[in-house]
């Protein structure tokens, strides 16, 4: 069944630090209309500017995500991000008064029992979901991080994680539906170790960050003189070094908490896509860095899927467009190479045409005698005419046109065409014509099978 688009039922507030500015922050999270999305606004600066929570806008992801559009920066997302995903919400509007959201107690915890209490309005329209359809993997060789999506019917994570550490060791995290991420993710608190703090303050971060908002992880044994000066720097009368490897009176909320923090800070991540996923994810050591690349790959793959045309109408009782004898006059093509029957829609940038396959087609002599089999390549032409016809429908004399392949990509062929399949083809245009170069993505369908898809790229040019 079909689910609807969520947004909250009423607005909801929180008042903390920032991790790395160290201001004060407010922050406001609005109910927003249907396909609205996610969306910070900087509402300390002149007209209020607005940064979509989208893959592309992603400018820095070392210790934190930082989204920056027109010069605005907005940092340190990933945690209400993942709330938000975590807890089915498509739209909201999130006000801040800051550079940087609030860190909080370094989890999500207070975002999702804030979402929870608010509770959640489902909204008209239906909830799109970017759908895994093959495997697909993300390596960074440099780090050897990777991260693999395979289809599935829901979102699911696993996460590894190994910093060669003794006190860390190899933790594995995995939520098996968003379900539970609300008990299970989003608690998890962020981490540092014990020898990075000092290089972080000296390059202007964590002004913020304190013994309350982050697990602090100590690798060796530390002096009460040093553990004495960490205390002055950051306000505290006592720190202590527990013997688990901990600093200070830190319980750990999870055994594998850092693993289950790496898993939250993915999530918050991927939202970056646009669209609820739905797919299994194995992460090996992710970072903010591959899971905003991947992020920004699928989100391409998302907003392609999202060009695909759905399956044509084609009713026989209705008047074509253009018949044979108008598609002849658009066509440089003659039998037996013209493929195309009819054109029953055209618009701007997408058309619909038709070719009746019977068994008087010459390529069946040969193709095959025992088992009539229309060849793939001419799918792809009797496609390409229908593109054509899009195109030189555009200019006033097409006679004096033609169009020339340059390149034919991502061709998959679904299902055999056989006589008596009636073909349908839809081609839609995947951005606007420059200087007479076409790129189109083609579908191909008998009934409401695709049976074929691929995208081409041509080249318009007057005849000598």
């Amino acid at each position: 069944m079909q689910q609807k688009q969520q947004t909250l039922k009423k607005s909801i507030s929180f008042t903390g630090k920032g991790l790395h500015t160290g201001l004060q922050v407010e922050m406001t999270i609005e109910p927003a209309e249907t396909n609205h999305g996610i969306k910070f606004q900087r509402i300390d600066l002149p007209e209020a500017p607005i940064i979509e929570a989208f893959a592309e806008h992603v400018t820095a992801n070392s210790r934190g995500t930082t989204l920056e559009k027109n010069g605005i920066k907005i940092s340190t997302i990933e945690h209400v991000l993942a709330a938000l995903s975590g807890m089915g919400v498509d739209n909201a509007l999130i006000k801040v008064n800051a550079p940087e959201a609030p860190i909080m107690d370094g989890s999500a915890r207070a975002y999702t029992e804030a979402i929870a209490g608010a509770g959640l309005e489902a909204q008209d329209d239906d909830r799109w979901y970017f759908e895994i359809k093959e495997k697909y993997v993300y390596y960074d060789e440099a780090t050897g991080k990777e991260i693999t999506f395979l289809p599935d019917d829901k979102l699911s994570v696993e996460v590894m994680v190994d910093f060669n550490s003794k006190v860390v060791g190899n933790q594995y995290a995995r939520l098996p539906d968003l379900g539970h991420f609300a008990t299970e993710i989003a608690p998890c608190r962020t981490f540092v170790f014990l020898h990075e703090l000092e290089p972080l303050l000296k390059n202007n971060l964590i002004k913020g960050g304190d013994f309350d908002n982050a697990i602090i992880i100590v690798e060796n044994p530390v002096s009460q003189d040093e553990l004495n000066r960490l205390a002055a720097i950051f306000n505290k009368q006592t720190v202590e070094r527990a013997p688990e490897g901990y600093l200070n009176h830190l319980e750990l909320r999870f055994p594998n908490e850092v693993a289950r923090h790496k898993l939250l800070d993915l999530i918050g991540d991927l939202s970056l896509v646009g669209f609820p996923i739905k797919g299994k994810v194995i992460a090996n050591k992710p970072g903010h860095q591959i899971n905003t690349e991947a992020a920004k790959v699928l989100r391409k793959m998302a907003k392609k899927e999202l060009q695909k045309p759905a399956t044509p109408r084609y009713d026989p009782n209705q008047e074509p467009l253009f018949d044979i004898n108008g598609v002849r006059k658009l066509l440089p093509h003659r039998p037996p190479f013209l493929l195309v029957d009819k054109i029953i829609h055209r618009e701007e940038t997408n058309v619909v045409g038709v070719k009746n396959v019977t068994m008087n087609e010459p390529f069946f002599v040969g193709h095959f005698p025992d088992e009539p089999v229309m060849p793939g390549v001419l799918l792809i032409e009797a496609m390409a005419q229908v593109g054509g016809i899009l195109v030189l429908g555009c200019v006033e004399d097409p006679e004096n046109y033609s169009t020339y392949f340059l390149k034919v990509d991502k061709v998959k062929f679904k299902k055999k065409v056989v006589p008596g399949d009636t073909l349908i083809f839809k081609l839609v245009l995947l951005e606007p014509i420059r200087r007479g170069i076409v790129s189109m993505l083609g579908q191909a369908f008998v009934g409401d099978t695709m049976v074929c898809e691929g995208e081409l790229t041509a080249q318009v040019v007057k005849n000598k």
